[in-house]
C-alpha cells in the first residue's frame, strides 16, 4: 500500500491496517489520528517513539494475537500471513530444535504467564532457541521489557512491509 493510500483510508480502515503491525489500542489510535503522514519516516519514526513507551499493559494486549514461535498461525487475515511469512525459518527447522522450542515455549509460559515473543524475521531457528534459553534467566521486569522492545521491532517490520513510498510519475517528454 502507497503512503498516500494509507493517509486517505478512513479510520476505520486504518485501524484494521496499524493493528497487523501491534495490535495496542492506544498505538493504533494514535498512529491513525496523527494522519497524513509527510513520508514513510515521518510515520516510521512517530510509530517508533509511539512503541518505545509501551506498557506491560500494552504488551499483554499486543501478545495475544501472536502464535507461539514453531507454531503455525492459524487463521487467514493479514496478522496470520504476517506471522506466517515471519516464521518461515520455522519450517526448516531441525526436529530436535523444533522440539526445544515447543518444549519452551511451555516452560516461558509458566514462568512468565505469557506467550515468548521475538522478532522471528531474520533469526534462525538455533538463534530463536538461544535466545529462548537466554531469556529465561531474565527476572519478570527485565523480560517485560526485552518482550516489549521484540514488539516493538516486529510492529516497525510489518510497518516497513506494508506501507511503500509513492510512485512519482515520469514527466512527460516534450
Amino acid at each position: 500500500m502507497q503512503l498516500d493510500e494509507f493517509n486517505a483510508l478512513d479510520a476505520a480502515e486504518a485501524s484494521l491496517v496499524v493493528s497487523v503491525w501491534a495490535a495496542v489500542p492506544g498505538w493504533v489510535d494514535a498512529i491513525v489520528a496523527a494522519r497524513p503522514y509527510a513520508s514513510i519516516e515521518a510515520l516510521r519514526s512517530y510509530a517508533g517513539d509511539l512503541a518505545g513507551v509501551w506498557s506491560r499493559a500494552d504488551l499483554d494486549a499486543a501478545i495475544a494475537h501472536h502464535p507461539r514461535i514453531g507454531e503455525k498461525p492459524s487463521g487467514t487475515g493479514a496478522e496470520a500471513d504476517a506471522s506466517r511469512k515471519e516464521q518461515s525459518a520455522m519450517a526448516s527447522a531441525a526436529d530436535e530444535v523444533a522440539a526445544a522450542i515447543s518444549a519452551g515455549n511451555w516452560t516461558y509460559e509458566e514462568r512468565f504467564g505469557r506467550v515468548f515473543l521475538i522478532r522471528a524475521a531474520g533469526r534462525s531457528p538455533q538463534e530463536m532457541l538461544a535466545e529462548l534459553h537466554r531469556r529465561l534467566g531474565n527476572d519478570d521486569d527485565t523480560e517485560a521489557r526485552e518482550a516489549t522492545a521484540q514488539l516493538a521491532e516486529i510492529a516497525l517490520l510489518r510497518l516497513d512491509s506494508t506501507i511503500v513510498a509513492d510512485q512519482v510519475e515520469p514527466e512527460e517528454a516534450e
